[in-house]
């Protein structure tokens, strides 16, 4: 009894001492409070309704390229390698940094010697015009058997055939225009493209997944008025968002990512916007 009787008061020292830092952090913490709306193209502001946002210790857009360098994407350098395709093809693909041979975009790319020095162009637009009877298309006039028995001439003959190719090329430049269908057989362009899709699709769960599991340090819901608040949020800078979920409302599709700074004792006010909202990334052609 005597030891419990010198133990009691010291716990409770101790017990009140642990309290009173507790109290101390606690009043040291602040707090955030936060409204969402966004607007349509044609209409008024919406409240962002039950919908979650996250307060995280590192901006979202860092995170995503965090979790990119962690996991990269396909490399384009090393697709175009595996390609059974010519070598010139290859060599065209990897300066224009391109491999989808489709569409308008890419016949306006052509280029006279593009199609004179890659071998699945050349052949493809002699074959699609060379079948075109409603225009003078030049003829070949040598012959296979020339280039044994008389090698010179077939020389000739050949330089003259692709000469007058080119000429026809640089007068009649429209004479591209539907090239890519015929080349549908050859074009890596559909493969490319499954497989980055596959890899944004990696890359966005990997990084929603890094986010919550390492940088998390609150999260809420928004209410009916698209309002929300956190509490006991200790004093630092932090970035308010949606991670990679998007909040609609007619044509527009939102998600923030967000700086907001927290000050200790006191409530931090923010009030999210189509303005403040991430713009979507602008994606090159491929």
């Amino acid at each position: 009894m005597k030891i419990s009787l010198k133990i009691l008061p010291f716990a409770a020292l101790l017990v009140a001492g642990v309290m009173g830092t507790f109290s101390r952090a606690a009043a040291q913490n602040g707090s955030l409070q936060f409204v969402a709306r966004i607007t349509p193209s044609a209409g008024v502001d919406e409240p962002v309704r039950s919908f979650p946002f996250y307060l995280l210790s590192k901006s979202y857009t860092e995170i995503e390229k965090e979790a990119a360098a962690a996991s990269p994407a396909a490399n384009m350098d090393a697709f175009i390698s595996a390609l059974n395709v010519s070598k010139e093809l290859k060599a065209w693909m990897r300066t224009n940094h391109r491999v989808n041979l489709t569409g308008e975009a890419f016949t306006k790319k052509l280029k006279v010697d593009d199609i004179m020095n890659v071998p699945e162009f050349f052949n493809t637009y002699v074959e699609r015009n060379a079948g075109d009877q409603t225009v003078a298309f030049p003829r070949p006039k040598y012959k296979a058997e020339d280039k044994v028995k008389d090698p010179a001439k077939y020389d000739r003959l050949k330089k003259q055939y692709l000469d007058a190719i080119r000429a026809f090329i640089t007068q009649n430049p429209d004479s591209t225009d539907g090239l890519d269908l015929d080349l549908e057989d050859v074009n890596p362009g559909h493969k490319w493209d499954a497989l980055t899709s596959n890899d944004l699709a990696q890359l966005t769960r990997e990084t929603a997944d890094l986010a919550r599991g390492k940088y998390l340090v609150a999260h809420t819901e928004t209410d009916l008025q698209g309002q929300a608040s956190l509490h006991g949020i200790p004093p630092g800078n932090y970035w308010l968002g949606t991670l990679n979920i998007e909040a609609v409302a007619g044509d527009v599709r939102a998600r923030w990512d967000v700086p907001v700074t927290v000050r200790a004792g006191q409530p931090s006010y923010v009030t999210l916007t189509n303005i403040n909202a991430v713009r979507p990334a602008r994606t090159p052609a491929p």
